[in-house]
């Protein structure tokens, strides 16, 4: 199955501790990349988490976020720690002492280093376990999310690739008759200089430019590489960096058929071709 990188997901829960909430988001990356931002009360969760994403995704930038109100009624009256209070207060007095023109101690700032404020202590053991199944839920729809679009990149790669067999088709089929128009050419310009036709010289200018726009093996590689990606996109595996390697193969063929082409026909068949495959680029830069 095809999956995109590009995906969201939101799931929440109203307990009697208060509300959780999970918003998943999910963009290309070239590798995986998590983060993961959690309120403190629920930091134990990041380490599993952390190994649950590696396990169910393989690239892809992805900010995992959890918001927690809490209760009214599970507010509780704020209290001071005031072990750690006084330590914070001495060690704050001898830095003072040495040093020139210190300025005063800011209260705020020393309610803000963690654990000087405590509040009631409760188990919110129940509640990290919610919030732990809560998250698979939101990582399911999250997949699910990827699975849509990936489907949809898949049906355009499909038709673009179905485009790029009907171009190289075009080509095969043109080839003969560009090389009889040149043939003519050739013999029309020996004409017009008044020169004397030899046939023998005619005949091997005619296989040197046969050899020169010769784009036989670059019509078989071009078919071999829509085989290959289609074989790709039906992968049970991540497909996006195989998918990116091919297009990069189909880009050389079509540059080569560019450099071959020997009149608008072949010009506008090439260039169809590099349209084609950018298209495909572009999309495939949000498979995993």
């Amino acid at each position: 199955m095809v999956y995109s990188m590009t995906a969201f997901a939101r799931s929440e829960l109203s307990t009697d501790q208060g509300n959780l909430a999970w918003e998943l988001r999910s963009v290309n990356h070239r590798y995986l990349e998590v983060t993961l931002r959690l309120p403190e009360a629920f930091r134990e969760l990041e380490g599993p988490l952390r190994e649950l994403l590696r396990k169910q995704l393989a690239r892809g930038k992805v900010e995992c976020t959890l918001r927690f109100n809490p209760a009214e009624q599970q507010s509780s009256e704020l209290s001071l720690n005031q072990p750690l209070l006084d330590q914070l207060i001495r060690t704050t007095e001898q830095l003072s002492a040495r040093l020139q023109n210190a300025g005063p101690v800011n209260p705020l700032e020393l309610l803000a280093w963690p654990g000087v404020v405590i509040g009631e202590k409760t188990d919110q053991g129940d509640l990290v376990k919610q919030a732990r199944q809560l998250f698979d839920q939101a990582l399911k729809e999250l997949k699910e999310h990827r699975a849509r679009e990936g489907a949809e990149l898949k049906q355009l790669i499909e038709d673009r690739l179905s485009s790029i067999s009907e171009r190289t088709a075009v080509i095969r089929e043109m080839m003969p008759t560009l090389l009889t128009a040149h043939r003519q050419k050739l013999i029309d310009r020996f004409n017009d200089a008044k020169l004397e036709l030899d046939s023998t010289r005619v005949e091997q200018e005619i296989v040197l430019l046969a050899q020169k726009i010769d784009v036989a093996e670059e019509l078989d590689r071009l078919d071999t590489h829509v085989a290959e990606t289609r074989r790709v996109l039906d992968s049970k595996d991540a497909i996006g960096r195989r998918l990116d390697f091919l297009m990069q193969e189909f880009n050389r063929e079509a540059n080569t058929l560019g450099s071959k082409a020997i009149d608008t026909r072949s010009t506008q068949a090439a260039v169809d071709l590099k349209v084609f495959i950018e298209q495909m680029r572009e999309q495939i830069q949000n498979i995993e």
